[in-house]
């Protein structure tokens, strides 16, 4: 057996804020493929929330929130590829969801310049999801969303169905000036074949130092320093029309600067947890599985944005609880 063929295939799952990248994540475990993965999720918050917002599957699903893998946890991430590296012969690949605000270069080099994860996996591919409607602007403000367009092997053109035909044609015109190699995948909902996400043995390390000379050496990078997480949780049930009337209410009038909103509610009489999402003033909600057996409901939502005021979205928030017992 060659040394390629025992190591481990690890596939990214990188894009802006608000792009798809959990529902992505959703669809690639859901599906009947016969692979089992180990998952890796990391989230800009002060509370996890993706972690309940990945479906329930087989797999070991490892969160990761106390910073961001680009930057301050990239220790945790090599110490919990070491530790799936122990148990090997329980899956066949190993899947990262990075943050909305990572930028995948230092994540890429984690797999180049730490030498027990260079001898044990292998990076197959950096997959980017990109919000069509809102790449744009993103692009014009913040300077990760080009990053991660620029170190992707598979860029999935995600929420086509929000815009036109030449508007999808101008975008991947926009693509191809940042990265004219990156194979395009078109999708709604994040739609496409998993064959063209998995296994592809698409990264390049040549490519990415023809892009980036020093990106072994240099893993110095900078975030966006406006864009801010806050997190709030409520111990009371929430009511559902309060939270309507809240929510809708606080995205029409600062969605532009709300980024990101997602959210586990606990909804009076209900067993299951209702999963909030929205990215600026676009919002939906479903519920989803039962809370987890021993763990008692509790909601908590994370915005992630800019000139973000904690107590009047904290006040906001708690208000939306069902009223006190007397």
């Amino acid at each position: 057996m060659t040394e390629a063929s025992q190591q481990v295939p690890v596939t990214v799952l990188t894009g802006y804020l608000g792009a798809g990248k959990t529902t992505l994540l959703n669809r690639i475990l859901s599906e009947n493929h016969g692979k089992r993965y180990a998952v890796v999720v990391n989230e800009f918050g002060e509370l996890g929330v993706d972690n309940d917002l990945v479906v329930d599957t087989d797999e070991e699903v490892f969160e990761m929130n106390n910073g961001c893998i680009c930057c301050t946890v990239r220790g945790d991430l090599i110490r919990i590829l070491g530790g799936l590296m122990k148990r090997r012969d329980k899956f066949d690949g190993i899947l990262i969801e990075t943050t909305g605000l990572a930028d995948p270069a230092p994540v890429a080099q984690t797999f180049f310049v730490d030498e027990g994860v260079r001898e044990k996996t292998r990076l197959d591919a950096i997959v980017t999801v990109v919000d069509a409607k809102n790449l744009l602007a993103r692009l014009a403000d913040s300077p990760e969303a080009s990053e991660q367009i620029a170190f992707a092997d598979v860029i999935v053109l995600n929420k086509m169905d929000l815009v036109s035909e030449p508007e999808a044609a101008a975008l991947e015109a926009r693509i191809r000036e940042i990265n004219r190699f990156a194979r395009i995948h078109r999708a709604t909902r994040a739609g496409v074949a998993i064959a063209d996400l998995l296994d592809q043995g698409a990264f390049d390390l040549t490519r990415v130092l023809d892009h980036a000379p020093n990106f072994l050496e240099d893993d110095s990078h900078s975030h966006n320093e406006d864009v801010a997480s806050m997190s709030f949780e409520a111990e009371r049930p929430i009511d559902p029309e309060k939270f309507n009337a809240w929510i809708g209410a606080l995205l029409a009038a600062q969605g532009q600067d709300i980024l990101r909103t997602k959210g586990i509610l606990h909804y009076p009489g209900e067993s299951r947890r209702f999963a909030f999402q929205a990215v600026h003033m676009m919002a939906e909600g479903d519920f989803i599985g039962p809370w987890p057996k021993g763990a008692k409901p509790a909601s908590k939502l994370v915005f992630i944005g800019r000139n973000l005021n904690r107590p009047q979205l904290r006040r906001g928030f708690l208000a939306c609880q069902v009223d006190a017992a007397p």
